[in-house]
């Protein structure tokens, strides 16, 4: 075995970054496979900045822009996971995988999950009613902020990708083609 192979996974909010990334380590089960979640290094509610909607005036924790998340420390634990090489694989999954610098430069192979914008809202809105959040919270939250800063930050990240793939239909044979690609890149 080589060196630790680092696969990014960026996308919109609800574009089925995080279903790819456990369906993509799920397939590599025979290689020592670690996961990083950007949500996972999010701030403390407190800690996040705040930013006033220019649609409708009204202030918002803004949870989609570079600062809510702690990326360079995430940036520093994948650094520290590939020096230590305790994993084969490293697959990082979440909104601004391929637009922080630090972060992308570090990605072997860069992937892009894309989705449609009406579906990913759908989507969305179940995920957070079933967390409790009224549909009328998920989206004034999304028409006033989370689609300005998916134009921002996200969908120009787009273009750093190695692959775009289809978050609407997952592809198995995409999945395969990467899970190969993957595997035969660790073992040389």
């Amino acid at each position: 075995m080589g060196k630790t192979y680092v696969v990014g996974i960026a996308g919109g909010s609800a574009s089925g970054k995080s279903t790819f990334a456990e369906a993509l380590a799920k397939t590599l089960d025979n290689l020592r496979v670690r996961m990083f979640h950007m949500d996972s290094y999010f701030k403390k509610k407190e800690e996040r900045p705040h930013t006033q909607s220019h649609v409708s005036g009204i202030v918002y924790r803004d949870d989609n822009h570079p600062l809510t998340a702690d990326l360079p420390k995430l940036a520093d634990d994948i650094a520290s996971a590939v020096e230590k090489q305790e994993y084969d694989v490293i697959i990082v999954e979440g909104f601004l995988t391929l637009s922080d610098d630090a972060i992308s430069a570090m990605l072997d192979l860069k992937l892009f999950i894309d989705c449609r914008a009406d579906e990913r809202i759908v989507r969305r809105i179940k995920r957070n009613m079933a967390w409790g959040l009224t549909f009328d919270e998920i989206s004034n939250v999304y028409l006033d902020m989370v689609r300005f800063r998916h134009d921002q930050y996200v969908e120009p990240s787009k273009w750093r990708a190695d692959m775009i793939l289809n978050g609407s239909f997952p592809s198995e044979k995409a999945l395969k083609i990467i899970s190969d690609t993957v595997e035969k890149s660790v073992r040389g």
